[in-house]
C-alpha cells in the first residue's frame, strides 16, 4: 500500500521546507517536491498536508507497558498501558520497563506485552531488569537477555538515590553496566543501563566515581527523572556536559502534582541555557508509572498516575512557552533516543528507507494524523485504531 502526504513542511528533524512524502509499505519510499501517483503504485492514498507539519513519531523510551506502582498496597498498582493511549500522544514506539515491584510483575509478563502491542501496530522494545539488585531477568543474567532477546536493548530501571532501591553499592552498578555493555557489543545493540533516579542527595554522584574511575563510557549510562528537583538537575547537566545523555521526565511536573519538579520544557530550555548541546536531552514519560508522594519520614501522602499525553504537552510547551525550535523540540522527542538506543536512522528520522512513524501536526501543532510504520493509527485527531480488548 502506498501514501502520499503532498505539501507538508517536513521536519526530518531538520526543516526540509515543502516536500512530499511517499510512504511505500512501512517504510519512507522517497522525499521530494511533486510526487505523484502512478499506475505502477497500484492503491496509493493521498493525505493533503498543504499548511501543516510533517515529523518524525515520537520515541518513549520510559513506559510501563505492564503498569507500576503498588508503593501504597495492591490496590495501587497501575493498569497496562492501552495501545490507544500511546498513538492518540504522537508515540509511535516504545520502550517498556519494570519499576518497583519485579515480584508480582515480570519479565516475560512485559516482553509478552511488548510483543501484543507490536502485533496490535506500534513498535516495542524494552529493558531487562527492575528496581532491584540483584535485578530480574529472563534468562538469568543481563547479558544473556540482550544478546538472546531481540526486543532486549539495555538494563532498566535500577534505581540509584532512592529510599525504594536495593541500595546498590557503585560495585553492582559497574557490575550492570558492563554486564549490558558487552550484551550490547555481542548484539549489535546500545547496551544501556537505565537508571531510575530518586530524591536522595546523592544524586549522581555514584556515576561520576564510576566514570572518572573505571573504562566505562559516559554514553551507557541513562539517568532517568532528571527534573525532579532542582539539585538533581544541577547534577544532569554536569552529567551531560561530560558528554552523558540525560532523560527528562515529562510526567514530573509541578502542573500534574510533582511539587519538588521542574516542569519538564523549562528544564530542557534551563539546560540549554547552561550549554548543554541539544543532542544531550531526551525525554520520555514514565507512562503509566506511579509517582507517589513521601513525607520526609518515608510514608506515602499520595499517588498519582504518569500519562503518556504528557510528552506531546511538553513538546508543544517547548516551542510555544520557552521558544525552542520545532527541529531541536523533535530531537529531544526521538532523534537522540533513537541514537542513544542505536535504533537511528530507522527511527527517529524521515528519510528514505526509515521506518514511516509520522505525525502530521497543524498550525497550532495540534496532532491531526499518526501513522506507526504506515499504518494510520489517528486520522483527523480521532484514533482509528484501537487495542485488541478496547
Amino acid at each position: 500500500m502506498f501514501k502520499i502526504l503532498k505539501g507538508g513542511r517536513v521536519f526530518a528533524p531538520n526543516d526540509m521546507g515543502i516536500m512530499d512524502v511517499l510512504i511505500a509499505g512501512n517504510v519512507v519510499g522517497n522525499i521530494a517536491q511533486g510526487i505523484s501517483p502512478s499506475t505502477d503504485y497500484g492503491n496509493c492514498e493521498i493525505v493533503d498536508a498543504t499548511g501543516r507539519y510533517v515529523v518524525p513519531g515520537f520515541i518513549d523510551q520510559h513506559v510501563h507497558l505492564i503498569g507500576g506502582g503498588g508503593e501504597a498496597g495492591y490496590a495501587s498498582r497501575t493498569p497496562e498501558v492501552l495501545l490507544s493511549h500511546i498513538v492518540r500522544s504522537g508515540i509511535t514506539t516504545v520502550v517498556g520497563c519494570l519499576g518497583t515491584d519485579g515480584t508480582t510483575r515480570h519479565m516475560t509478563s512485559l516482553l509478552a506485552k511488548a510483543r501484543g502491542l507490536e502485533i496490535e501496530g506500534v513498535s516495542t522494545y524494552i529493558y531487562t531488569g527492575s528496581y532491584e539488585v540483584p535485578t530480574r531477568t529472563i534468562t538469568g543474567n543481563v547479558r544473556n537477555d540482550i544478546i538472546l532477546i531481540d526486543k532486549v536493548l539495555g538494563c532498566g530501571e535500577i534505581a540509584i538515590s532512592d529510599h525504594r532501591s536495593a541500595q546498590p553499592s557503585r560495585e553492582d552498578i559497574e557490575k550492570l553496566v558492563a554486564e549490558a555493555r558487552v550484551g550490547g557489543i555481542l548484539s549489535g545493540k546500545a547496551g544501556v543501563l537505565h537508571l531510575h533516579v530518586g530524591d536522595g542527595q546523592r544524586g549522581l554522584s555514584m556515576l561520576f566515581e564510576i566514570i572518572n574511575e573505571t573504562e566505562i563510557p559516559i554514553t551507557q549510562f541513562t539517568p532517568t527523572h532528571i527534573n525532579r528537583n532542582p539539585h538533581l538537575l544541577e547534577d544532569g547537566i554536569r552529567f551531560a556536559l561530560l558528554g552523558g545523555m540525560i532523560d527528562i521526565t515529562s510526567g514530573l511536573s509541578p502542573d500534574a502534582g510533582a511539587t519538588k519538579g521542574v516542569k519538564p520544557s523549562k528544564a530542557v530550555k534551563y539546560c540549554l541555557d547552561k550549554g548543554v548541546p541539544i543532542e544531550n536531552i531526551t525525554m520520555s514519560s514514565d507512562g503509566n508509572g506511579s509517582m507517589p508522594l513521601f513525607d520526609n519520614k518515608g510514608y506515602t501522602i499520595g499517588l498519582l498516575v504518569a500519562e503518556l499525553d504528557s510528552l506531546y504537552r511538553e513538546f508543544r510547551d517547548m516551542i510555544n512557552n520557552e521558544g525552542i525550535e520545532i527541529s531541536d523540540a523533535l530531537r529531544v522527542m526521538g532523534e537522540n533516543q533513537a541514537r542513544s538506543l542505536n535504533l537511528y536512522p530507522k527511527k527517529g528520522c524521515l528519510q528514505t528507507g526509515s521506518d514511516a512513524d509520522i505525525l502530521v501536526l497543524d498550525d497550532k501543532l495540534n496532532i491531526e494524523h499518526v501513522l506507526a510504520q504506515g499504518r494510520t493509527m489517528v486520522r483527523n485527531g480521532e484514533v482509528v485504531v484501537t487495542g485488541t480488548f478496547e
